[in-house]
């Protein structure tokens, strides 16, 4: 790679050709204030005008993001002209900008506010008419309000990037531009999967989940039967939020803090992602034996979903019938569990905490109740429960470890841990898949095969004389590869693991922020490598565990013995199995 010299502050450096300002400085050891390229490279270059500095060559100042190195050029950083140049930025961010950060539940990870103080910014210096403001609260899952946007445009990168989609962008002209999917609709009337991943990436607070701290609230003091259920990938960022490193493993601790909170009951998750395993692997092999629909693909991403019912309807038929596992759980919480301990299910409430904003829409389908009760009633992300222990003045990193409650129900192997991280369905559905086809187990439990972030992986395995094809794809713009495939009819895969997020449950659009302006003593590469730091937790929960395979989880079998018989039975279909249907694209507002 070619080198120049260049000096930053007066001292020489030598550094790659090619790079930005702004990269050749952080790679000298400065920190030029910005909004982009140092959290996550998505937004519109040079937008925000806060990185600006003096560099000899140009004329005036510039913006460090998009400005190249030259050789010989020699870049300021701290002169009088280029800090007040900063600041007057920011001070014209804030004009235009609903400041009511005690109230915003982006509050202490707000990149507007932390720029404002490294700028020095002043309160007030620009006032005048502002931008008017749309309020989306319609959604279920994701609140837009446009008087916290500073139109940085890296929700809009984000989604195209991550799914090949257009959902957000710059909506009317001059001051009144606002983010916004076309024609200014609500989230709910655009096909948005609702992944979460624009709420991830956006520095203030004009993209959030919408909370449901609340409605847990209001069952814990109505007197209800409530239960919580954890998601296999929040145990490996949960302590995020309490400033452990990235890829701590915190399950016992989240279960102290849980049962502290005073949840009657506190479950994993992974007890129902093995339950999922026995329903889609019989699923799988009843389709290959008898002729069925291939490939499967999986079903338990909702944001994939969403996608397929938008762009695929007629594809529709290949995903598998199951519902996602925290569905699953809430259903068998309501009939067997309640039925054992004598509970009626209508005081039960389940509560699902996800790594997911779409399981947010997901609870609320029509499709997923049994007998007028929706499975699970209410979601909570890794970042509400987050909230919820600091809220109650729980020192989270002190806390003992604590196990899960798994009285009847609860126990799990470490099949169901991997489901958190791409890869991790298909890996656990190959070694039940294969027990089922051989009576023997796999001569190996890791699948190396389907593990890793590249963007679309294939393997294929001899099931005791059964070639199985597979392959797995994250990020709707992977996915998009391999159906287009099936709708051709050149597809040569038996079985398909999607998953809306990039990087799987791990990177979902409701686990931690991950802004390395917040996290200084993480890894320079922390954006290239935190999904990794967060599967590899789960990967070693799982090597941990002395059962791997959910067909030998004894509380499963004892459920299928007990109350549903056997997979993909009549029971099992009624409880356990959804249906899907294509949805308008942009229905009539």
């Amino acid at each position: 790679m070619a080198k120049v010299n260049i000096k930053i502050e007066g001292i020489p450096f030598e550094v790659e050709a090619g790079l930005t300002v702004l990269e050749a400085a952080k790679a000298c050891g400065f920190e030029i204030p910005s909004l982009c390229a140092f959290n996550h490279g998505e937004c519109s270059k040079g937008s925000c005008r806060v990185c600006l500095v003096e560099a000899t060559g140009a004329r005036g100042l510039v913006a460090s993001c998009v400005y190249p190195v030259a050789d010989g050029m020699e870049i300021t950083i701290s002169s009088p002209k280029a800090t007040a140049a900063r600041r007057t930025s920011v001070e014209l961010l804030l004009s235009n900008h609903n400041k009511n950060c005690q109230q915003c539940e982006k509050n202490g990870n707000c990149e507007l506010l932390h720029v404002a103080k490294i700028t020095g910014a002043r309160d007030d210096m620009y006032q005048g008419e502002q931008t008017p403001t749309t309020l989306d609260k319609i959604s279920p899952s994701i609140v837009r309000d446009t008087s916290k946007c500073i139109l940085c445009g890296r929700c809009v990168e984000r989604c195209k990037n991550a799914h090949g989609l257009g959902i957000l962008g710059f909506e009317k002209r001059g001051f009144n531009t606002i983010v916004a999917p076309a024609e200014n609709r609500s989230f709910a009337a655009s096909p948005c999967i609702l992944c979460g991943q624009c709420v991830s990436v956006c520095p203030t607070g004009a993209l959030m989940e919408v909370s449901e701290i609340d409605k847990v609230d209001e069952a814990m003091k109505a007197g209800k039967y409530v239960v919580v259920q954890t998601a296999p990938a929040v145990r490996a960022a949960l302590g995020e939020e309490f400033g452990m490193p990235i890829g701590s493993l915190v399950t016992g601790k989240m279960v102290s803090a849980l049962k502290r909170l005073g949840f009657k009951k506190v479950f994993d998750t992974n007890f129902a992602a093995d339950l999922t395993i026995m329903e889609e692997a019989t699923e799988l092999l009843g389709r290959i034996k008898n002729g069925g629909k291939l490939p499967m693909i999986t079903s338990c991403s909702p944001g994939w979903v969403n996608y397929a019912e938008y762009n695929y309807g007629d594809l529709l038929g290949h995903l598998s019938s199951c519902k996602s596992p925290h569905e699953m759980f809430g259903a068998v919480l309501k009939s067997y569990y309640c039925e054992k301990n004598g509970i009626d299910p209508k005081d039960m409430f389940v509560v699902s905490i996800m790594p997911c904003t779409a399981k947010k829409y997901e609870k609320d389908r029509p499709e997923l109740s049994v007998n007028g009760l929706q499975d699970v009633d209410a979601v909570l992300t890794t970042r509400e429960l987050g909230k919820l222990i600091k809220r109650s003045g729980i020192n989270f990193v002190k806390l003992p470890d604590s196990d899960f409650d798994n009285d009847i129900v609860g126990d799990y192997t470490g099949a169901g841990v991997i489901f958190g991280t791409t890869g991790g369905v298909m890996e656990a559905a190959l070694r039940t898949a294969a027990f089922k086809l051989t009576g023997k187990e796999l001569d190996r439990a890791e699948l190396h095969e389907v593990r890793g972030l590249q963007g679309i992986k294939e393997a294929s395995y001899d099931l005791g004389g059964v070639q199985v094809n597979v392959a797995v794809a994250h990020g709707m713009k992977n996915a998009k590869v391999l159906l287009d495939e099936i709708k051709a009819g050149t597809s040569k895969y038996h079985f398909i693991e999607i998953m809306g997020c990039p990087g799987g449950c791990v990177a979902g659009g409701g686990q931690p922020y991950v802004k390395p302006c917040f996290l200084p003593n993480e890894d320079a590469d922390i954006l290239d490598t935190y999904k990794s730091k967060r599967a590899a937790a789960l990967y070693s929960e799982d090597e941990s565990k002395a059962l791997r395979a959910s067909h030998k989880n004894p509380q499963i079998i004892a459920l299928y013995e007990q109350f549903l018989g056997e997979p993909n039975s009549h029971k099992a279909h009624e409880l356990l199995h959804t249906h899907y249907a294509a949805k308008e694209k942009y229905p009539e507002a």
